[in-house]
Parts: structure tokens; sequence; C-alpha cells
């Protein structure tokens, strides 16, 4: 018996195959439809994906036996690994390399014919086989050796998916890691930077009142000035907080609660003037939801149809409509309307349409990204379609 020898870049073989992680794992569909196609298109009884290991090669999946694993040094797959293509032994009693193999001399299932086709991985690291096995000697043809060598193609496919998918997982969890460190940042320095800004506010309105008949009119726009910058950017904090809080919020944290209720009591909070007419659902309807979180959207979209704006009389249309599996939410304004270049970016953080609202003040684009958000969160979705001049309505959904 001749016992097959390392390969040319053994180490380097085995770090990779080690780093695939999968041996010794559980079977998996892909793999164990290859052995079975395998072992139906040529007529063999038994066929194998293996991999070789530094002293064993195990079976990733296996039909026709129930072995596991063999020793390395009478495997068959261990000489293959050294064949470009298929590695034939229609005979195994009249090959030197394997007459008096333990497999070929065994009293029961003993190996008389192998066929196998190496797996390799970017054209350097040959680290199983696809294997066909007899135990009476056959003649394997031309076409054989070419759909051999087809579904070993895909078992090689399957590797590279494999390969593709770890990478995928490991930028997710250094993404998700990134994002933890990222909402731990922006909590502690808008924390902090809050309590400074509030002394800046009060401040501006003490000197303001304490000290009017002193400062000139350029003094009192600067003054001003001071507080309504200050205003906008702890606004802004308070975006970016809450931005990173709706990561906590839990579809399953559900209550019943009154659709027009909720839709009130946000109009009272808005302290909404005269010059807008708000329309409610026609039908009011109980619902089950996240109560919080459902309020958190129409806060976000109602005060952005009253902030953008520039009509003497506002409307703001809001509907609902429930069904089995979906609760449906409709708000329509008569606004100014978003351009159809930004009707793909407006839920991107902070992305605005760079356009002031009815104060004179602009966006941080940090709302609509946190209802879109909230929507996913909740089993659902948003949409949006828009005139410019005429007004937007934004659709949105969750799970019932």
């Amino acid at each position: 018996m001749i016992k097959p020898t390392p390969t040319a870049n053994e180490s380097e073989r085995l770090d990779f195959l080690l780093s695939l992680n999968i041996l010794d794992t559980m079977p998996e569909d892909e793999f164990d439809s290859i052995t079975k196609l395998a072992s139906s298109c040529l007529d063999v009884p038994v066929s194998l994906i293996s991999f070789i290991d530094k002293d064993r090669q195990w079976f990733k999946a296996k039909t026709g036996t129930d072995l596991c694993e063999t020793s390395r040094d009478i495997s068959f797959c261990g000489h293959a690994l050294h064949d470009t293509g298929v590695m034939v032994v229609e005979n195994a009693d009249k090959d030197s390399r394997f007459f008096d193999n333990p497999l070929v001399t065994a009293q029961e299932d003993a190996i008389k014919f192998y066929a196998g086709i190496p797996l390799i991985f970017d054209k350097k690291y040959a680290l199983g086989t696809l294997c066909l096995l007899d135990m009476k000697p056959r003649e394997f043809s031309d076409k054989d050796e070419y759909m051999l060598t087809q579904l070993g193609k895909h078992v090689e496919k399957l590797i590279e998916l494999r390969v593709a998918n770890q990478k995928i997982k490991l930028q997710q969890e250094v993404l998700v890691e990134q994002h933890e460190k990222l909402k731990e940042f922006a909590g502690v320095i808008s924390h902090d930077m809050k309590m400074p800004l509030a002394n800046i506010i009060v401040t501006s309105d003490i000197l303001k009142a304490k000290y009017a008949s002193l400062l000139d009119e350029d003094g009192l726009v600067y003054l001003s000035y001071l507080k309504d910058n200050s205003m906008s950017l702890s606004e802004y904090i308070n975006n970016i907080l809450e931005y990173y809080q709706s990561d906590k919020i839990d579809a399953n944290d559900r209550q019943e609660f009154d659709v027009n209720e909720l839709l009130e009591n946000i109009v009272e909070i808005l302290n909404i003037d005269d010059k807008c007419e708000i329309e409610f659902p026609e039908d009011n309807h109980i619902i089950s939801s996240n109560r919080a979180a459902l309020a958190q959207i129409f806060l976000n979209l109602i005060t952005n149809s009253l902030k953008y704006n520039d009509k003497d009389n506002m409307t703001i249309k809001i509907g609902c409509k429930v069904t089995p599996s979906k609760i449906y939410f409709s708000v329509e304004d008569n606004g100014v309307g978003i351009p159809d270049d930004m009707i793909t970016k407006i839920f991107d953080l902070y992305e605005t349409l760079g356009s002031q609202d009815r104060k004179g003040n602009k966006g941080h684009g940090i709302g609509l990204s946190m209802v879109k958000k909230i929507c996913e969160k909740l089993g659902g979705g948003i949409k949006v379609k828009s005139k410019v001049g005429e007004g937007t309505q934004f659709d949105f959904w969750v799970k019932a």
C-alpha cells in the first residue's frame, strides 16, 4: 500500500480548510443533494464529499454509507488531491497503490472501484474530493468523467458561497460593533451638550431682558441669532437621541388603543392654530400595536406637514385602514412638496431637501430616517408620493 503524500502547500491548505469552519458540521441539504445526484446519475452505490484534514478524511455529505471519516493514510481521496482532473481506479485489486489497502481487502463492503475529482478553491487549495465508490470493478467513460467534473464544480461553488457568507457575517459583526460604539458616543456627547446649550438659551433671554435698553439693533439681532441657533442645535441633539433610542423599539410591546384619540393627543401637544385643518380617519379604529412608536411616527410626519407648508390655509388628511395582517396609515398635506430627484433620498440619514421651513429654518435629515426605521421595526414600511407646490402624501404600514 502506498500512503498519500501531503500537498505542496499543505500548511496553507490546512489553514484555509480550518478557516471554513466546515469540519464536523451537521449535514446540509445543498451538499447532500449533490452526492444523491452523483449516485443516481452515475449509477454507483456510494458517493461522498470528503475534506482532507491533517490525519483523516471527513465526509461532509454521503450517500450509500454510514461512515463519517477514515484515516488519511488509507484514503483514496488523499491521492486524488494531487490530480488536476478525475482520478479513476477501475479495479483496486490491480492498482499498486491500493491492492493491499484495508479498505480494499476488507471482508465486507470492500472498495474495488474509485473515481474522485479534487475540490479546488482559488486555484490553489485542494480541500477534498467529490468521489464515487463501488464494491465491484467497473469502467468509467469520458462521459462519466465529464458528469463528475461538472458536479465537482457545483461543490466548489458551494465552498465559494460559504467563504463569501463568512466574509459578510464578519462585516456585519464589525458594523454592529461600530454602530453600538457610535450609538454610545452619540448618547454621551448629546447628553453632555444639552445642559450647556440650555444655559446659553436661558442666558441669551436674561441678557435681552436685562440689557435690551443698552444694546443697539444689531446687538439685539445677534442675541436672537445666538438663541435661534442654540435652539436649532438643541433640537438636532434631541433628534439624534431619539434616532438611536428607536433601536430599542419592540414590535411585541403592544396595547389596544383608539387611533383617533392618539391623534387628538398629538394635535394637542403641537398646539396647532386655526390656520390648519386636520381631518382624522372617517372610521375610528381600535388597534393593537406599539402606541408610543406610532405616536412618534405621526408626530414627525404631522410636524413636517406643518413646517414645510407655504399655504395660508393648511390641510392635513390622515387615513387608517385595518386588515387581518397589516394596519395602513396615510398622512397627506397641501404643502410645498418634494422634488422628484429627492423622493428616493429623503429617508436617508442626514439627507435634507435643502429648503427652509415655514419659520426659515432648515431640517437636520434625521426625522424621516427615524420614521422609516420605526416602521420597519414594527414589521412594516413607508413610501411617499409628492408634487412640488401641491403637497405630499406619506403612506406607511405596520404589522397588525
